[in-house]
């Protein structure tokens, strides 16, 4: 048993490989230079001597290193999460060592290495980031570490943490970081614009110090006049309204940017929106839907509805089917009684498109206040920057501009039936649609 754990742990170092290619150099050498044949002999000697001294030194103990991967108990997509492996050197004298962490299959990296040294009974630990860009179950495999000593001829392999799994949720991170600007009235580090009010209820909150954007029909005069500065009143907000997060999950959503699709975006904002839905007091809910409908959460605040809404999205997948948006305003019209501040995620990539699911708009407009949130195609954007060299490129970027002003019409044609929209780049999805939310939120119109 021992025997078979030494083979399969056994390597041979660089240093072993340039020592025998030195020596049969020199072997080769010392048939022309006979003089040079007792350093020969004296080497030949010498690489089985350092490779026994390494053989005690290396398998002397059992279990002469231990390593241990940390990561978090769910990865957030899209965005960078750290990944900590811990190393501990048990030996009573200094090693080197490589690590080689064995990634998921969706990272499609097999050359994450490092390289250490450790002194005796130290310990290290290495840090590095993942981006998954796909919902999921990720299997982690073994940490590799090879282990050698000062002598280098040989290297012993260490394997710890075999097919560790880990989920990989919405993305959580980024509603965190917005969560923490919203409560410290820190959104516009982010470009969340400062929305003036243009209107409030009579319900009165407290009175604060003037800045720039307040209202200035809010100003207290007598307040202003004690405290030597101007001081303004500031009311409540408007509390439980509905706000509706509906995703479509079409074959339209499947487009991909960054590595992610335009569905990963949509999620990852109606996590922020909803959460920071719930901060303003108002109830959050989510309908996802393509050909029928996926799920259905009614809208609420209570202390599980952030959970049950990341669930559900954690699930969430693109089909192949055509979008039924007939069936997206039945099950509105049947479920959601009070009018609400619905939010459609989806891409409309023609103005044809977008007109053929006009009039399920148009209903779903009169009964809630509806934005339609749809996507920028920036690759097009980006090839129209670009000077053209040839007639063909002439062409191609005059069909790419047909293209843009078409969703230029889309934006028109919306508006025009009363519908709010807003046309961003995937990039820019979370904090365009958290300003719409504001905007409307301070105009009164939810």
């Amino acid at each position: 048993m021992f025997l078979i754990r030494f083979i399969k742990s056994f390597y041979f170092a660089t240093r072993f490989y340039i020592a025998v290619a030195a020596l049969l150099v020199l072997c080769i050498v010392a048939y022309f230079l006979p003089g040079l044949y007792p350093i020969a002999v004296i080497g030949a000697t010498a690489i089985p001597i350092l490779i026994g001294v390494d053989i005690v030194l290396l398998w002397i103990r059992p279990k002469g290193f231990h390593a241990v991967r940390g990561t978090l108990d769910k990865l957030s997509n899209g965005d960078l999460n750290p990944i900590e492996i811990t190393l501990e050197n048990k030996y009573p004298y200094p090693v080197f060592v490589t690590v080689v962490d064995e990634l998921p299959v969706q990272f499609q990296a097999r050359d994450l290495k490092f390289y250490a040294y450790l002194n005796p009974f130290a310990s290290k630990k290495l840090t590095y980031q993942v981006r998954p860009v796909k919902r999921g179950q990720y299997v982690f495999g073994a940490v590799n570490v090879f282990v050698a000593t000062m002598l280098g001829m040989l290297r012993r392999r260490y394997q710890f943490g075999h097919d560790h799994e880990v989920p990989v949720y919405p993305s959580y991170i980024q509603m965190r970081r917005f969560e923490l600007l919203a409560i410290s009235h820190r959104l516009t580090e982010v470009g969340i614009k400062k929305i003036r009010r243009l209107g409030h209820n009579m319900e009165f909150d407290q009175i604060k110090d003037y800045v720039s954007g307040d209202d200035p029909r809010t100003v207290n005069w007598k307040a202003t006049a004690r405290r030597g500065r101007l001081m303004v009143n500031t009311y409540q907000d408007e509390k439980s309204q509905q706000v509706y997060n509906v995703i479509d999950m079409g074959r339209n959503m499947k487009m991909p940017f960054e590595g992610m699709t335009l569905l990963d975006y949509a999620i990852n904002a109606s996590l922020v929106i909803s959460n920071i839905a719930m901060l303003k007091y108002d109830k959050a809910g989510l309908i996802t839907f393509s050909n029928r409908i996926h799920a259905a959460l009614p809208a609420d605040r209570k202390g599980m509805q952030m959970y049950n809404i990341m669930e559900l999205l954690y699930s969430a997948k693109t089909g192949f089917l055509e979008s039924d948006y007939g069936r997206l305003y039945a099950t509105l019209k049947r479920t959601v009684s009070q009018r609400s501040l619905v939010i459609l995620y989806t891409n409309f990539e023609t103005l044809s498109s977008a007109q053929r699911q006009m009039t399920y708009l148009r209903r779903i407009a009169k009964d809630h206040l509806l934005v339609v949130v749809f996507f920028e195609n920036t690759e097009l954007r980006n090839f129209l920057d670009t000077k053209p060299n040839t007639v063909q490129e002439i062409y191609y970027q005059t069909i790419a501009e047909k293209f843009t002003y078409e969703k230029k019409l889309i934006v028109k044609e919306l508006e025009k039936s009363g519908i709010h929209a807003v046309y961003t780049a995937p990039e820019n999805l979370t904090v365009n649609t958290i300003n719409k939310y504001l905007e409307l939120k301070a105009r009164g119109l939810i």
